[in-house]
């Protein structure tokens, strides 16, 4: 049975950084999932930013789907692992599946919401069904005012949903604030 350990707070809170540490303490060998997707200039530089954060030892997979498949193809190598993040993959998620920003349909949301939920459940599983550590970080998005805009909206709640479920899965949590950890499990 693994240990799946759950990192969130705001933007710049410190999260990422806070997970690395965490995952250099547990072993040498790690794998980190990294979910972003280069689209635009501003994300080349924060990839290339967190490429330069991580040891060269580490393996990196490049995904926001079908992780734990890509990660059984490692095993029984992987014991140590490092998600980052899962706000993104919903980010990327939502953008597979919309097309039309300005006329969004309920089965559009009830399609982002499943994949998602499918996607994060397929993660708990696989961290209990396997000898590892997983480490997940995630951004806090409901700790703010209402967004303006119904996608904003949407994205709020499916994040909210997924980080519940992972939360109560989780064998630890921690939220990050400034950059200081605040157990919460």
């Amino acid at each position: 049975m693994g240990k799946l350990v759950f990192v969130t707070g705001g933007a710049r809170s410190g999260k990422s950084t806070f997970a690395e540490e965490y995952v250099k303490k547990v072993s040498d060998s790690v794998v980190y999932v990294a979910t972003a997707i280069a689209f635009d200039d501003e994300m080349v530089h924060r990839i290339a930013k967190h490429r330069e954060q991580r040891p060269k030892s580490w393996q990196t997979i490049e995904a926001y789907l079908d992780i734990p498949n890509k990660l059984s193809l490692l095993a029984p190598l992987v014991k140590t692992i490092l998600l980052d993040c899962i706000t993104v993959l919903i980010n990327n998620v939502m953008m597979d599946i919309i097309s039309d920003w300005d006329n969004i349909t309920n089965e559009n949301i009830k399609e982002i919401e499943q994949v998602v939920i499918n996607e994060v459940q397929s993660l708990i599983d696989y961290t209990k069904n396997n000898d590892v550590t997983m480490v997940v970080v995630t951004n806090e998005t409901g700790s703010g005012i209402v967004p303006l805009y119904h996608s904003s909206r949407i994205f709020r709640d499916v994040s909210g949903r997924a980080n519940q479920l992972l939360a109560t899965a989780s064998n630890e949590a921690y939220l990050l604030v400034s950059s200081l950890p605040v157990k919460l499990k």
